[in-house]
């Protein structure tokens, strides 16, 4: 039986409406058609001359705490410039900084991505690994970073989770986790392999649009019905 102290928003008779398998089988059918009128992350939307695994990793760590639309523009740019590890390594860190401002963190990531391409140059011969330790190895990548990198650069197993997925996961009732690590470990036990890559771009979609951190927009949610609301208090 599921602990009910961690769902003070629901009322004891509705415990039983926790997602479980079957229910999140059918949510995750109807979203793709539901969601396809809103913009998709920044990943999804790569042409397949732009979704190689080094753009991804690189696009990646510049979209941390940054939004998407601004990714969009400064990437384009950096890659027109340099778009392999040995020509970005070539840039000075000052004037990467430069070409990748105004993202979050510019200073940091621009080091990062300079730290990283070394790497991959010395240990890879410039080539970006395809197992999930040897990426989380590589300087500012993160759980998210390299199981995007697999999932999205070489169509390998793996979930990635971000804030949007750990949130959405926990308020339908589908898992109880603390934070992403938690939520990734518990989806890798309990979701089926078929819905681990696009389980991202789906929850991303659907948390920038439609199930925001506060004040959910349920009235327009297309799984709202299936959704046991965990957490939220108010909901427009």
């Amino acid at each position: 039986m599921v602990s009910l102290f961690w769902l003070p928003n629901l009322a004891k008779r509705h415990w039983n409406y926790l997602m479980d398998a079957s229910t999140l089988d059918q949510v995750l059918a109807q979203l793709p058609e539901a969601l396809a009128a809103y913009p998709q992350p920044l990943i999804d939307g790569l042409d397949e001359d732009s979704a190689t695994p080094f753009r991804i990793l690189i696009a990646t760590i510049l979209s941390l705490r940054t939004k998407d639309t601004l990714t969009a523009t400064v990437t384009p740019r950096l890659f027109a410039l340099a778009a392999t590890p040995s020509a970005l390594l070539a840039l000075k860190e000052d004037y990467l900084a430069q070409l990748i401002y105004p993202v979050g963190f510019y200073r940091t990531k621009a080091r990062s991505i300079r730290a990283t391409c070394a790497q991959l140059l010395e240990r890879y011969g410039g080539e970006v690994p395809n197992d999930l330790n040897e990426l989380l190895t590589l300087p500012g990548v993160g759980r998210k970073t390299a199981n995007l990198v697999l999932t999205k650069g070489f169509g390998l197993p793996g979930i990635c989770v971000d804030t949007h997925v750990h949130r959405i996961c926990n308020r339908w009732g589908y898992l109880q986790t603390k934070d992403p690590t938690a939520t990734e470990f518990a989806l890798r036990a309990k979701l089926p392999p078929p819905h681990w890559i696009a389980l991202n771009g789906l929850l991303v979609t659907l948390g920038q649009n439609i199930c925001h951190p506060t004040s959910p927009r349920c009235s327009i949610c297309p799984v709202a019905s299936f959704c046991a609301k965990v957490g939220v208090t108010r909901k427009r």
